[in-house]
């Protein structure tokens, strides 16, 4: 009986062994892994396929194969940078693979690594010398080294060396377009099609082609064949929407992407194009109720779900937001996109520092998410902290250079800090990532501009014009640079375009209003701005214009009134409460210019300009202590803000300040303001405290040469004479102060030295 009942358990348990060892073998589980991911591939399950692929390098490293595919998955997912990675290793563990090396040669190629990317199809002819695609690699890296001629030679080649390979073609024709041999080069571009007329490439090709020569019922019609060739592809679909809209036909690009997000309505690509085409086209209430209507019908899209909050955050429906973002919170409380999200949202109430305090830790545990470094950077700008700023810009961009938001912003701190070089460059990034965005050539013509090439800068606003002919920004911009150029009435006509537009642009409307001052026409300028707000009454803007208008047609009140306006439409509008304080102190309405500040400072609690101001008036009123409060509040925003800290110097060192301090501040200000005379004087008042009599002379000097007849620079400057010993001087001095001011404030003690101080050294 025994051995009965024991057999069988040996036999369980030597299958279960048999079991194990198979398991166990490394070259079977790899393998394992390696087909279960290519199965995902095929069912487009692209990262679970990946997990698959990496599990299998990581029981075998050298696996050449997994990491071409895990290569594979990466590029389908735009991870470019990780694909690289792994194709370098499937090609350094099988070098002939020249698929990976093809892909590499791309890559390189895409990055405009020329030389690399000419070595790398170089030692893929060697191996295989009649590789067409290595061909077509070096002909475009001729093309872009400015070889034409070797260019063109090697794309013929590569039609010899695979007389039956479509894309050869294509490239010829691509080639031969550039030289101008468009006969030619629409022959090549048909030949493809011919070679396989139902690849929809080809086709795509032929259509692109026609639409840049601007042949638009023939370039309709090869997008309409792709599309029938390949009506599951939503790309085709995109393409021709796109031709309609560089025909400024916005009705049918639009009808288009309708029927794709109908026809393919659970394709993400397809379903997301509409709302992406509200957005693009600055239509945002459309594309909030698009994307509040995709978010119901797939409340599993996370990029849906992404856009439909940021939408809401820009509409300021932040109850609504918070909700998204909470649910998504609850249970995933480190979720970097939400609390990016809810960063977004402080970010729009004013509250950088509490972003800031979200975003570090968020940026911290996930380096490299460029959306959250983006809007660390955001918060950081509004907190006036320019180097964090462009440091975390530089990085959001490196990780994802296509970013067009961190390009735009760091272009705009590049033009803050005067580095047009460095301006240039990101200007050329922006045209290659939105080619049809007229902002990459606004900012080349800044730069243009900036090195004294206005006829550079044309050609490039007129180029802004032509890829975006509904926007205002290039009319209006290309106006600026012609009335710069004093071309008024070339100016004029492009001010025009820009509003017609966009009649609620207020660049557009300055230049038209600027026309017209420059022709010494203040009523007609005047008339121009109140018909235009007739048109858009919630325009802040505007209202500064009017009462900018109304102060050169001499009317202040009228001026007044609007600036007062534009604060009440805008409560942002920071140059509203300037414009207005500076009229209410010149009636001498101070303790009405100091209410308006305070209130501009309850909305905008991070614009340093309003203390610094808010300072000044404080001291008008003889409040010196609220006036230090409001400078130190700048500084504590802007901590070398060169204003703040050269008027808190003073005012410590009148009022019995610590002098360390105030001659650090003193420095700072000198330091930023060095052609200011007030900066001198205040650093030579600093050095008087120390007793550097001979250094505070030099400093009173200094700011005469720029103010010789304030009466505060030559007390100053015969204090320090007397203080030197050089009696003459310092009389000659302080005599003239009370000889241009009477009344001045230390009359009394300049009357005391003179008495009591010798009359000669």
């Amino acid at each position: 009986m025994s051995n009965l009942r024991t057999r069988p358990l040996c036999g369980l348990i030597a299958l279960t062994l048999l079991a194990t060892g198979c398991a166990r073998n490394p070259e079977v589980a790899k393998r394992k892994y390696f087909d279960r991911g290519m199965s995902y591939l095929k069912k487009n399950k692209v990262r679970e396929a990946a997990i698959e692929f990496q599990n299998a390098v990581q029981i075998d490293p050298k696996f050449a194969d997994a990491h071409y595919e895990l290569a594979q998955c990466f590029l389908k997912q735009n991870d470019v940078m990780h694909a690289y990675q792994e194709l370098n290793r499937a090609a350094e563990f099988a070098p002939n693979n020249w698929r990976a090396q093809m892909d590499i040669a791309n890559i390189l190629l895409a990055a405009h690594k020329l030389p690399e990317a000419r070595d790398r199809a170089q030692t893929i002819l060697k191996g295989d010398p009649h590789n067409a695609e290595a061909e077509v690699i070096l002909s475009n890296v001729d093309a872009l080294d400015g070889l034409s001629a070797q260019s063109l030679a090697e794309a013929k080649d590569a039609v010899e060396m695979d007389t039956g390979r479509p894309a050869s073609y294509v490239n010829l024709g691509v080639i031969e377009e550039r030289a101008g041999d468009l006969e030619s080069a629409e022959a090549n571009f048909k030949k493809s099609v011919e070679l396989d007329p139902k690849n929809v490439a080809p086709t795509v090709a032929l259509a692109q082609f026609f639409e840049r020569e601007k042949r638009w019922q023939d370039s309709e019609q090869e997008f309409q064949s792709a599309i029938a060739l390949d009506p599951q592809n939503p790309m085709t679909r995109a393409e021709l929407a796109q031709l309609y809209l560089v025909q400024g036909q916005r009705s049918q690009a639009e009808a288009v992407l309708r029927q794709a997000k109908e026809a393919l309505s659970n394709d993400p690509r397809a379903y997301r194009m509409l709302g992406d085409f509200y957005l693009v086209e600055g239509q945002l209430d459309k594309a909030l109720a698009e994307f509040a209507s995709l978010s119901a019908q797939h409340p599993k899209d996370g990029e849906v779900a992404n856009t439909y909050t940021e939408l809401l955050i820009t509409h300021k429906k932040f109850d609504e937001a918070s909700r998204l973002i909470d649910a998504i919170l609850k249970n995933a409380p480190s979720d970097p996109v939400a609390l990016t999200h809810r960063a977004q949202i402080l970010e729009v109430q004013n509250r950088p520092q509490d972003a800031i305090h979200i975003l570090e830790p968020v940026v911290q545990n996930n380096p490299g998410n460029a959306p959250a470094r983006y809007y660390l950077a955001v918060a950081h700008l509004a907190t006036s902290d320019y180097a964090q700023a462009e440091t975390q810009l530089r990085e959001a961009i490196r990780l994802r250079p296509n970013m067009i938001d961190a390009q735009r912003a760091l272009a705009a701190l590049e033009i803050r800090k005067g580095d047009f070089a460095a301006l240039k460059q990101t200007a050329a990034a922006i045209v290659q990532f939105a080619p049809n965005s007229p902002e990459g050539y606004i900012f080349d013509a800044r730069a243009l501009e900036a090195d004294q090439k206005p006829a550079g800068a044309e050609a490039d606003l007129k180029k802004a014009i032509e890829v975006a002919p509904q926007n205002p920004a290039g009319y209006a911009r290309l106006g600026d640079l012609l009335f710069g150029e004093k071309r008024v009435d070339d100016a004029q006509k492009y001010y025009a375009q820009a509003l017609a537009r966009d009649e609620s642009s207020a660049e557009a409307l300055a230049g038209l209003v600027n026309v017209d001052l420059v022709r010494q026409q203040p009523a007609k300028a005047l008339t121009l701005v109140k018909d235009q707000i007739a048109r858009v009454p919630q325009s802040s803007r505007f209202y500064v214009l009017l009462g900018e208008v109304e102060l050169k047609n001499q009317n202040a009140a009228a001026a007044e009134a609007a600036f007062e306006k534009a604060t009440e439409l805008d409560n942002n509008n920071v140059q509203a409460f300037l414009l207005l304080a500076n009229l209410q102190i010149a009636r001498g309405s101070v303790d009405q210019a100091i209410s308006g500040y305070e209130r501009a400072v309850q909305t905008n609690p991070r614009d340093v300009r309003l203390y610094v101001a808010l300072g000044r008036l404080y001291e008008v009123k003889g409040n010196w202590q609220s006036a230090e409060d409001s400078y130190q509040k700048a500084l504590d925003i802007v901590p070398d803000y060169p204003t703040a800290a050269n008027n808190l110097a003073y005012l410590m060192l009148e009022h019995g300040g610590n002098i360390n301090v105030a001659f650090t501040l003193a420095q700072t200000g000198r330091r930023g303001l060095p052609d200011l005379p007030n900066s001198a004087d205040t650093l030579g008042w600093a050095y008087y405290h120390q007793g550097v009599y001979s250094a505070a002379a030099d400093l009173f000097q200094e700011a005469l040469k720029g103010d010789p007849k304030n009466p505060t620079y030559h007390y100053h400057l015969g204090l320090a004479y007397e203080k030197e010993s050089k009696y003459a001087m310092a009389r000659k001095e302080l005599e003239y102060t009370l000889q241009v001011r009477p009344d001045y404030s230390e009359a009394g003690e300049i009357r005391k030295i003179l008495a009591e101080s010798p009359k000669s050294d």
